[in-house]
């Protein structure tokens, strides 16, 4: 069962930046009024195993538009929906959209 922290603020991923020196972060883009991105995030959640080492992060993308946004700019990274990011020291080390996101592989990064 996935731990997800709700991430709702742009000052949130900048303090997230900041955490990924120590531990990576994974933020996962979700809209929660399409049907695909629902698929993608029950199969990532099935997938990701409980003892990756990484703190993992869901950002609804119908409320929190402008945080979206934020990331892509910082991280220099299109936005898509949903997608998978993963971040270590500060930089986005994955990046995949869709049916490419692979949960087992990102877990193998952490």
């Amino acid at each position: 069962y996935m731990q997800w922290t709700a991430l709702t603020s742009e000052e949130k991923f900048a303090s997230l930046l900041e955490q990924s020196n120590i531990k990576p972060i994974l933020i996962f883009k979700h809209s929660t009024r399409c049907s695909i991105s629902a698929m993608a995030k029950r199969a990532f959640e099935f997938a990701w195993p409980t003892t990756a080492n990484a703190e993992v992060y869901l950002l609804d993308l119908i409320a929190y538009r402008s945080v979206s946004n934020s990331i892509a700019e910082k991280l220099s990274v299109v936005h898509q929906s949903p997608q998978a990011l993963l971040i270590k020291e500060g930089k986005c080390i994955y990046n995949a959209s869709h049916e490419d996101i692979n949960a087992s592989y990102i877990s193998t990064l952490v």
